[in-house]
């Protein structure tokens, strides 16, 4: 399906797409390359669309980051505005592909590695720096959509990634950092810029790095249950297909694992999600949300990534199955007890996207248009593990009463070239309390804001 799409470009305030009406594309067309992506544009892959394993066409095709070009910049909706909120220092790139990572801050720049972005209850946007093992603070908008200020809250952590306020409400006692091995708090009260005493390790022992492509699944979110009686940490495989049956370093990988608030384990809430990375709980169901990478070298269209609720107790297939009951062909035989178990997650997007953080987007009085209240947006790193580049980019799911209808939208792209070379990838996204949403992104060193004019 050819969409009828064009792109306005307005170098450092706004890009914007006009769309007209639009049917979702399914079935085979719905697997596409960045070159297919445009804000507004919606898919809707099925178990259906699935095609047989092909390992012979699993690729090494991760990007070299370029400087961002002049004529380059996000691309929204029409009526939405972009705009650079911090970072996005174009003199010292990051220049390391997806199997290499700087080790050191540069002379120059607001970030080494944005990653995840949480908002407090009193509107700061709090940002893990994980390459720089920091935890940044940024306050306010200024007339040209920039922050006011910028804070190092705290530094010499372990490639801290998840953040979390507790209690929730507007008054939260702690703020909870998911570090690669361990989970962290720090005395917190709303407005505190920089943290006013040393961190307490509450989980010491989490399982960490992995003998993966960059270092492999060290992303640990951390998420409070809606009644906040328990803490959730996502913990990713230690490896794309090994069998926990005989590698015991699998062993409380690939699994939600649920906590008390100090600390002390309860139990494994979900199994066999391959890499949760980003976890977010659903407003309007209570539900814990899950935006997981799947596995790789199964051929340029398996496995999808996915977003999902996650049901406690609940088996998503990882290693040996995928999507509902598909055997993985390298573990052809094992525990056939288990295929009718494995969970079809909610919403299947593009294989290979690496989907990061996720958020749902709030109802707020000067926002997003209406029907965007309850959305879920997550943020698509971008793939290395297909011949045809997928992912950089963000994307709306589209929900009804709290629940998926399965479709997926791009909402804000451009982060590619024409040429295919990569400048920017999408890692964190976070509702604002001015109705913006925030967006990091760790090739431009960048958070970007997005906000609604309708101008």
């Amino acid at each position: 399906m050819k969409a009828s799409i064009y792109a306005i470009v307005t170098i450092a305030v706004s890009v914007a797409v006009p769309l007209t009406a639009e049917q979702t594309i399914t079935g085979q067309a719905a697997f596409a390359g960045y070159t297919q992506q445009k804000p507004g544009v919606r898919r809707k892959i099925t178990v259906a669309d699935l095609p047989e394993p092909k390992p012979s066409e699993s690729v090494d095709n991760g990007p070299v980051l370029v400087n961002r070009p002049k004529d380059a910049w996000p691309i929204a909706p029409a009526g939405f505005k972009v705009q650079l909120y911090a970072g996005g220092d174009a003199a010292t790139p990051m220049q390391r592909s997806e199997n290499k990572e700087e080790t050191h801050r540069p002379v120059s720049g607001t970030f080494v590695m944005p990653r995840i972005l949480r908002a407090a209850p009193n509107g700061d946007l709090f940002v893990a720096d994980s390459q720089a093992g920091s935890i940044l603070v940024l306050r306010g908008v200024s007339a040209a959509g920039k922050a006011v200020i910028i804070s190092t809250y705290a530094t010499g952590l372990d490639h801290p990634f998840g953040i979390a306020f507790y209690p929730s409400g507007a008054q939260p006692r702690w703020m909870y950092v998911g570090n690669a091995t361990t989970v962290m708090r720090f005395a917190y009260k709303p407005g505190d810029l920089k943290a006013t005493g040393a961190p307490q390790t509450i989980v010491p022992d989490i399982p960490g790095y992995a003998q993966l492509r960059g270092g492999g699944h060290w992303t640990r979110d951390v998420v409070f249950t809606a009644d906040g009686k328990h803490m959730l940490v996502s913990v990713g495989s230690g490896s794309n297909v090994d069998d926990p049956d005989t590698h015991p370093n699998e062993f409380h990988r690939a699994d939600v694992l649920e906590y008390t608030p100090e600390g002390k384990f309860v139990e494994v809430y979900a199994s066999g999600i391959r890499n949760c990375v980003g976890e977010a709980i659903n407003p309007t169901t209570g539900e814990l949300w899950c935006s997981t990478n799947e596995r790789d070298g199964l051929g340029n269209n398996l496995v999808p990534d996915y977003v999902t609720s996650v049901k406690e107790g609940g088996f998503y297939g990882w290693p040996w199955y995928y999507m509902g009951g598909h055997q993985d062909p390298r573990l052809k035989g094992t525990h056939p007890e288990l295929k009718s178990k494995v969970i079809t997650p909610d919403v299947l997007v593009q294989p290979h996207m690496a989907s990061l953080e996720m958020t749902f987007y709030p109802a707020v009085k000067s926002g997003f248009p209406a029907q965007y209240n309850g959305d879920a947006f997550a943020a698509e790193h971008g793939s290395w593990n297909r011949a045809l580049r997928g992912g950089y980019e963000v994307i709306r799911i589209p929900m009804k009463n709290g629940k998926a209808i399965g479709e997926y939208e791009d909402f804000l792209t451009g982060f590619v070239c024409a040429d295919g070379q990569v400048w920017g990838r999408p890692v964190g996204v976070a509702a604002g309390q001015d109705g913006a949403l925030y967006v990091s992104d760790d090739g431009s060193r960048s958070v970007w804001r997005v906000s609604y004019s309708n101008q």
